[in-house]
């Protein structure tokens, strides 16, 4: 049996810079403009996760914000309920996915409709109120407001309707009955797969060996260097089948095993041509201010091991105990996550609040600050034309 390849040390700078280089954070308009843009974005980055948090914009619109900076929110609608170039799912989180990897949430579908009534989300649909949404959706596309005949029910938690047909309508779209046809706000349309794709069948469903390649290969074209709890975030029954995969390609020379500074036994890998194009110039001086829910920030100890910053979601934290503030958006100059600015958007007076300015890492140094300030407020003035834009 050949021996395994000895792991190839990397610093947590080159680390940065591979993972930046990935998510398209290290230029300035990687995916160009309009619908297009947006396609090209979800499909690079794999998925972008949904949030109904609009303390600032909703981060679906945040992320995209990030990487198109002439994004209009009307680009997202165009690509999901005109082109249908993107379709929404569930990832670690609810997202909007390629509709060219449909395939590979089939058996993730068929799993929902078979166990349905074991789920503990799903057991509470009767038969009779999903033959009544599958009726009404034959009929046409509708949301939750075009049923007024249910009879309420206590919620079952505090995001949970009483209408039993929201429960039903989630039914039928976890198991690829149903699609999300369009957004108003939080407001969800729901259409018939087939008559919102206008296929007459739907595409064959990957096999297990299929969707575990596909977890790999989308976590190394938006990650460039992954770990089995990077490609895997919060889907641990995925976990034997991706490592066998990569077991495969380190075979095939396909992959190489890393040593990143900082991660102890924790294995990485990366794509050889990834290592060799790491540069060790300068990073630049781009400014992001970054949703919490960003790629780049929502594995909180991927974030920590890489940037050395350890980012803290306090929405639910009592204020009192609050550090960086109710809804923090890390700032990312360069390589460096150098600030946690809590903003809150002011729809009203038509402005953006400064509800508190934390430096951390590098932007924590005094002689720093100066210029750091000067180059995150030009930003902010761009952020909050784009929060304030219908």
């Amino acid at each position: 049996m050949p021996r395994a390849p000895k792991p190839l040390p990397l610093t947590s700078t080159q680390a940065r810079r591979l993972w930046l280089s990935a998510q398209r954070l290290d230029t300035r308009a990687p995916f160009g403009a309009g619908a297009p843009a947006v396609a090209e974005a979800i499909a690079h980055l794999g998925y972008v996760q949904i949030d109904t948090i609009n303390v600032i914009e909703r981060c679906h619109h945040h992320i995209l914000f990030s990487r198109i900076p002439s994004y209009r929110r009307a680009d997202l609608h165009r690509a999901q309920s005109v082109d249908r170039s993107v379709f929404e799912y569930w990832t670690h989180a609810l997202s909007y996915v390629p509709t060219r990897d449909f395939r590979f949430f089939l058996p993730l579908m068929r799993q929902h409709q078979r166990e349905r009534h074991a789920h503990r989300w799903f057991k509470s649909v009767t038969p009779s109120a999903y033959r009544k949404v599958l009726r009404l959706l034959r009929q046409g596309a509708l949301t939750i407001r075009d049923i007024d005949d249910d009879v309420l029910v206590e919620k079952e938690h505090l995001w949970a309707s009483r209408k039993p047909s929201k429960r039903a309508l989630q039914l039928a779209f976890y198991s690829g009955i149903a699609v999300v046809s369009e957004r108003e706000g939080m407001l969800k349309t729901y259409e018939l797969t087939l008559r919102h794709f206008g296929w007459d069948r739907l595409p064959k469903a990957a096999t297990p060996v299929e969707v575990a390649n596909y977890l790999l290969d989308r976590a190394l074209r938006a990650q460039g260097l992954v770990s089995l709890d990077s490609i895997c975030h919060l889907d641990a029954p995925s976990k034997p089948a991706v490592l066998r995969a990569i077991a495969s390609r380190v075979r095939r020379g396909e992959l190489v095993p890393v040593a990143l500074e900082g991660a102890g036994k924790q294995a990485h890998w990366a794509a050889p041509l990834a290592l060799e194009q790491d540069g060790e110039g300068a990073p630049g001086d781009l400014v992001h201010i970054l949703s919490p829910f960003d790629p780049l920030i929502i594995q909180r100890r991927r974030t920590h091991l890489i940037f050395g910053y350890e980012h803290r979601f306090e929405a639910y934290v009592p204020k009192d105990k609050r550090k960086f503030g109710y809804f923090a958006l890390p700032v990312l100059v360069g390589d460096e996550i150098v600030a946690a600015l809590d903003l809150k958007t002011d729809r009203q007076g038509r402005k953006l609040l400064m509800q508190k300015w934390n430096w951390v890492g590098k932007g924590a140094a005094l002689g720093a600050r100066k210029t750091l300030k000067q180059a995150i407020e030009e930003e902010l003035h761009r952020f909050e034309r784009f929060q304030l834009a219908e």
